[in-house]
């Protein structure tokens, strides 16, 4: 697990807004002209941005024709999350007992947190 890349990769606000966008758009994905685009960010930046999510795993490229797709691995998100409960907090409950329910509530009501959580 790449935890630092990835964690390092969506510190960044943009990074995280792209990869939020991308999560959304699918396993079709996004161009990075419509990327730029959706957020107000001169290309030249949107690549460099892409490079650094690409490099830690939460994206990857396809070309078709003269386009270049761009699409999330959301299962990094999973494998971060597995990784800090496993090796960080060492399945402490304090840390993981509601764990279950807040991916539920995200499942059924949208991505709120749950209340005094944040």
């Amino acid at each position: 697990m790449k935890a630092i890349a990835v964690m390092s990769a969506l510190a960044q606000p943009t990074r995280l807004a792209v990869f939020s966008l991308l999560v959304r758009a699918g396993t079709g994905g996004m161009t990075a002209g419509d990327l730029a685009a959706e957020l107000g960010t001169p290309s030249n930046t949107m690549s460099a941005h892409l490079t650094v999510l690409n490099h830690a795993g939460l994206t990857s490229s396809r070309r078709s024709g003269r386009n270049i797709f761009y699409a999330a691995h959301p299962d990094m998100i999973r494998q971060l999350t597995v990784f800090l409960v496993r090796e960080c907090c060492d399945g402490c409950t304090g840390v993981c007992e509601h764990l279950q329910s807040d991916l539920d509530a995200c499942k059924s009501a949208g991505t709120a947190p749950r209340a005094g959580t944040a």
